[in-house]
């Protein structure tokens, strides 16, 4: 289990941001934290300390001050972060105005488009202003069906800079898919394409959007980006408007981002049990933007200029994930459709030709592409890649073989876990550490992950239990949409620890410190009455 892959040279730990932040932690707690454990264990201790000095080191972008870090801490769920503050996300991921790359996008039928850091800022000032006049304001909500493109970001971030709600699903849905997810949140508008391309096909969205928008008496205006056609005929859709009508008209000066409370909603976001509905997870302001700028700047030692790449649909939260990197200055770097189409190797093409330093995808792909043969050691120039990121389950014992004989011998591998639950990670990556086999390098700062029993008491180390967080952290969901009493929230979580955020993850924490994730713990199988996860199923 303590086999290592990847040992982070001397000259890099020093540089990381990481090293720097625990220097920081030092001289304002006073205390010795020599190593990353001892910074993990301040940042739980000193939850406050902590939460400021991030906010701090990161340069957030708030109008107002807050009045304390935290109010009823020790709630769970309860605790209010940063009362008093008013910010905005949007305002905080548009802070580069420049000419240079801001997002990069390659669709898989051949195109590549750019959107400068000036483009985006002007595209989501005229799009704000657009949905402003038809009376989209503070939350209210809009709506996202679309492809993962230059203009669903820029639809997300004037959607937050009006402090609006966004909610967004991928094209491929079917119709009552989105209606089982739009329906419950009553969106005032709804942003389209008029199709997508998947694995060569050419896919009409617009009969569904149609469709959708029966049944969604509550929206007003609609936008149509068009993607597979130049001038799409927008007959059939209700109070539409072209993207390029939509945001032909940039208003001048500075966008006026409407100031929120930290936890004010941002993101509706969807996660399905086995029967009814889906769960509507709301998320606020500051909590997502806290969280992405702690993993984005500490775990992942983001910087201005990477380039930033998380193969991801706008209907799963590492595409939110992913945006937040603008915050940090750095470049978005999108494909668009089959990750294995026109060839198995086509996302190593984009990462090779697009300089790519940042790679993320999910376990499932990397499985896939070593079935497939596909060897960018052997075919593909690498070498400014320096993070790999998988996420989605558990990465198995082989893929950290496969990465690191046939992708990458000089690379962090980073396995990362948390979900849409969180709009983050529980364990993630971490640069000042080693990579081991099967293992996930550490427990997020500021995260008091622990893995209990069945008894509600923390197992030691090595031992197999239940993914718990024992205490409150920022980027715990607002609520749950349509939950006055928060009666499903609750049962989400704490129900079966009191006061205790039990994720549902059958997990243990290494005696390096590091996690191994195993499967859900619902699905764990008990021969015999030993507990077996579904990765280790898998591995048989």
């Amino acid at each position: 289990m303590n086999d290592i892959l990847w040992t982070p040279d001397p000259a890099r730990v020093a540089a990381a941001a990481m090293t720097r932040f625990r220097h920081l932690a030092e001289a304002k707690s006073g205390r010795e934290l020599a190593d990353y454990d001892a910074l993990w264990q301040w940042s739980i201790d000193d939850r406050e300390g902590f939460w400021s000095l991030l906010w701090d080191f990161c340069d957030v972008i708030s109008s107002t001050p807050h009045d304390a870090v935290l109010e009823n801490g020790d709630a769970m769920p309860g605790a209010r972060w940063f009362p008093g503050a008013r910010l905005n996300l949007a305002e905080n991921l548009l802070r580069r105005r420049d000419a240079c790359e801001g997002i990069v996008c390659w669709r898989e039928n051949g195109t590549r488009s750019v959107l400068s850091f000036a483009e985006l800022y002007d595209s989501v000032s005229a799009l704000r202003a657009w949905l402003q006049a038809r009376g989209v304001g503070e939350g209210d909500r809009v709506a996202g069906f679309l492809p993962n493109l230059p203009e669903t970001i820029a639809a997300m971030l004037a959607t937050a800079s009006l402090g609006a709600v966004w909610s967004s699903c991928s094209p491929d849905f079917g119709t009552r898919g989105v209606l089982d997810r739009f329906g419950q949140i009553e969106p005032k508008a709804l942003i389209c394409a008029d199709g997508y391309f998947y694995g060569g096909k050419t896919f009409d969205s617009r009969p569904r959007v149609a469709e959708i928008l029966v049944e969604l008496s509550s929206v007003v205006a609609v936008v149509v980006v068009p993607y597979v056609e130049e001038a799409p005929d927008l007959s059939s859709l209700r109070d539409a408007a072209s993207w390029g009508e939509a945001t032909a008209d940039v208003p001048a000066g500075d966008i006026a981002f409407t100031q929120v409370a930290f936890d004010h909603p941002l993101f509706i976001m969807y996660s399905s049990g086995t029967t009814g509905a889906p769960k509507c997870i709301v998320h606020g302001h500051g909590g997502t933007l806290l969280q992405h700028l702690k993993e984005h700047r500490l775990h992942c030692d983001l910087q201005a200029g990477d380039r930033l790449f998380y193969f991801s649909t706008c209907g799963w939260m590492m595409w939110n994930w992913q945006v937040s990197g603008l915050a940090i200055g750095a470049t978005l770097m999108l494909y668009e459709g089959n990750p294995a189409h026109p060839s198995p190797s086509i996302l190593w093409d984009f990462c090779e030709q697009e300089r790519i330093s940042v790679f993320g995808t999910s376990a499932k792909y990397i499985s896939a592409i070593e079935k497939a043969g596909v060897k960018p050691a052997q075919t593909h120039d690498l070498s400014r890649m320096r993070l790999l990121m998988s996420t989605g389950s558990p990465l198995a014992h082989e893929s950290y073989d496969y990465v690191y004989r046939d992708i990458k011998q000089n690379v962090q591998l980073s396995s990362i876990s948390g979900g849409t639950d969180i709009v983050s990670c529980f364990a993630l990556g971490n640069p000042v550490l080693p990579v081991r086999k099967g293992e996930i390098q550490s427990r997020g700062l500021g995260m008091a992950v622990d893995v209990f029993g069945d008894d509600g008491k923390a197992l030691p180390a090595g031992e197999k239990g239940e993914l718990v967080c024992t205490r409150a952290f920022p980027s715990m969901p607002v609520g749950f949409w349509n939950d006055p009493d928060g009666a499903k929230y609750h049962a989400a979580y704490f129900d079966t620890f009191d006061n205790i955020w039990r994720h549902g993850d059958w997990s243990v924490v290494t005696e390096t410190s590091g996690m191994v994730i195993y499967g859900r713990s619902d699905a764990v199988l008990n021969p015999g009455g030993v507990r077996i996860g579904t990765a280790e199923i898998y591995r048989q």
